[in-house]
């Protein structure tokens, strides 16, 4: 019989209200709370190196970090994290070596069923997210469910990543110029 954990990291329909989930998901707050509070950046990598489902030797995240379970993340090494991490890792995140994130980026894993009914009986489910070598993104970056972006992209601020891309990609969000009225009107 396959477990509720088994069922959430593959991706398929799972009750988060599991007694086996709940247990691994205070098990996770109890690690953030320490993590959190920790003023010494050696010790803070430390908690996530026996945290996480696996990490390079260089780590280093600035608090408030806010996650799942974090043993569904892999992280790479140079991994490097700015003020206010959130990875939901209902599903793994993996992301490569010599990623550079800026402040408050999301990683978002979970998924709900569209279908109100379905929604209100408590399954949930997810898609996992893959980042290749390299990575960069700006401040307020937002990855989506079942993103997978290869080596090198750069993602600018604010940029939401709906979608997967290969190589050397930038995606970024637009950005306007709004011009007042009196800015539209000449003066003599």
């Amino acid at each position: 019989m396959t477990s509720e954990y088994q069922k959430m990291i593959a991706g398929e329909p799972y009750r988060p209200s599991n007694p086996e989930l709940r247990t691994l998901a205070q098990v996770s707050r109890q690690k953030q709370a320490a993590f959190n509070k920790e003023e010494d950046p050696l010790k803070g990598a430390d908690i996530i190196k026996t945290w996480f489902g696996s990490t390079g030797q260089n780590l280093y995240i600035n608090p408030r970090l806010v996650v799942d379970y974090g043993v569904n993340i892999h992280l790479g090494e140079n991994f490097y994290s700015n003020w206010n991490l959130t990875m939901l890792d209902v599903c793994p995140i993996r992301i490569g070596n010599n990623a550079m994130l800026g402040p408050n980026c999301q990683f978002l894993t979970p998924l709900h069923p569209l279908d109100p009914d379905e929604r209100n009986s408590g399954v949930e489910y997810g898609k996992p997210i893959t980042i290749g070598d390299n990575f960069w993104a700006g401040g307020g970056v937002i990855v989506l469910p079942g993103v997978a972006l290869g080596n090198n992209v750069v993602a600018g601020a604010g940029a939401v990543i709906t979608k997967s891309f290969r190589r050397q990609c930038r995606p970024r969000w637009a950005i306007l110029r709004v011009l007042s009225r009196k800015s539209l009107i000449k003066k003599n």
